[in-house]
């Protein structure tokens, strides 16, 4: 019986599972998944938090939800794979075997690699809102924050969900003008970037946004360390920034196993080619999601686009063919833009977000490099999307190649 292991069960690994459970023979094959927490978050919904619109129970599930029966399910850390010899050494002493495996390990955030910043205003003055446990506390803060300097920094990247830190302070701006203390509140947006985003087209017109709801924008930021004293964020170059809450995303790296089992680069993401999802020197390993070093955004859409390639290119190689299926990088993102409105963008490895209409020419409904209510409904209803169809490896009516049917140049 030939074996396929999926290390990770979040949106990625998930999806692979459902979608390959479906696919393989179950007379030829077993399938296990390996992962060591029990419970699945809605990552995307963890932005909502912070500002009361989701409470945790609206962003968890037990991951044994997702699983199909009859494949093997365990629950462990990963110590390290050894791809040399097909094997996954797992923190219970478990040792699992496979011939084929596919790395969807995603990435987490690393407070510890900021000098300061998990110090001791971690969690009391500073906070990150890509954990569950930063994303509540947050949210307590808030609840009789009575205004001052809001700082949001961003580490370095890649980072997860890149446009999340833009939601951010747009439904932050939102949130205390119905609460009466936007007056009061002094939103700084910081960011190693030299814009907005990491797409020029786009950064321009964020950037607009945050210069018309009066958030202020400072670039080239490359932050040294935090002074937990001063309340100030301090640059390499010896800059400052006081704050009375940061709100900070910090450093992300791959999981710790991936720099034990020496197939990370220097952030723990895996050499990937960035086309056929093969991780790079091994003919049988995949990588997926966050996992890999991919020149993509590290988000939920490029996931799901990357699972529809993934699953044609495994069963072309497991079928002694070469992979021919090709990813092109393609995300969409629904951005929170505050007061019940949202900004959809659609782009790839080569081609930057453009206006239109998403996903039927002139119909939409959504709008692209637009301020609509409907695209705010979008975001709104991807949770009952993602809980429902996407990790259950069910199709979606998106192209999981970007399609330039409805944009305009």
């Amino acid at each position: 019986m030939k074996k396929l292991v999926i290390l990770g069960a979040g949106t990625a690994g998930t999806m692979m599972l459902n979608k390959l459970y479906n696919a393989l023979d179950k007379d030829e094959w077993q399938i296990t998944i390996v992962d060591q927490h029990e419970t699945h978050y809605y990552q995307p919904g963890f932005l909502f938090i912070p500002f009361g619109i989701y409470e945790k129970k609206d962003v968890i599930k037990p991951k044994s939800d997702f699983f199909p029966s009859g494949i093997n399910a365990i629950t462990a850390q990963i110590d390290k794979i050894e791809p040399d010899n097909n094997r996954v050494l797992l923190k219970n002493n478990q040792v699992v075997t496979y011939d084929y495996l596919i790395i969807a390990t995603g990435a987490r955030i690393a407070p510890a690699e900021t000098e300061g910043l998990q110090d001791k205003l971690w969690h009391k003055n500073i906070f990150d809102f890509y954990t569950i446990e930063g994303a509540t506390a947050l949210a307590n803060f808030f609840k009789y924050w009575k205004g001052g300097k809001l700082v949001l920094n961003i580490t370095e990247m890649p980072i997860k969900c890149p446009v999340a830190p833009l939601e951010f302070v747009f439904l932050a701006d939102s949130y205390f003008t119905k609460r009466g203390i936007r007056d009061k509140v002094d939103i700084t947006f910081v960011t190693p970037l030299d814009g907005a985003f990491t797409k020029p087209r786009a950064s321009a017109i964020l950037g607009d946004f945050l210069d018309k709801k009066n958030i202020k924008l400072i670039t080239d930021f490359d932050i040294a360390r935090v002074d937990n004293d001063k309340k100030e964020i301090i640059s390499w170059e010896e800059d400052e920034i006081p704050f009375d809450v940061l709100v900070t995303i910090p450093t992300n790296t791959g999981d710790p196993a991936i720099e034990r089992s020496g197939m990370g680069n220097e952030l723990n993401f895996i050499p990937t080619d960035k086309h056929t999802l093969r991780a790079e020197g091994y003919d049988n390993i995949f990588v997926i999601g966050d996992a890999t070093d991919l020149p993509s955004s590290k988000a939920g859409s490029v996931a799901h686009f990357e699972a529809d390639i993934l699953y044609e290119n495994f069963l072309s190689v497991i079928e002694g063919r070469e992979p021919q299926a090709q990813f092109d990088g393609h995300a969409n993102c629904f951005i929170e833009s505050g007061f019940g409105n949202g900004i959809l963008i659609d782009f790839n490895y080569d081609t930057e977000p453009l206006p239109g209409k998403f996903p039927l020419p002139g119909v939409g409904p959504f709008s692209l490099l637009e301020e609509t209510k409907m695209n705010h409904y979008g975001k709104i209803m991807f949770r009952w999307m993602y809980w429902n169809f996407l990790v259950k490896g069910l199709e979606l009516p998106i192209e999981s190649n970007m399609s330039m049917a409805g944009k305009r140049m």
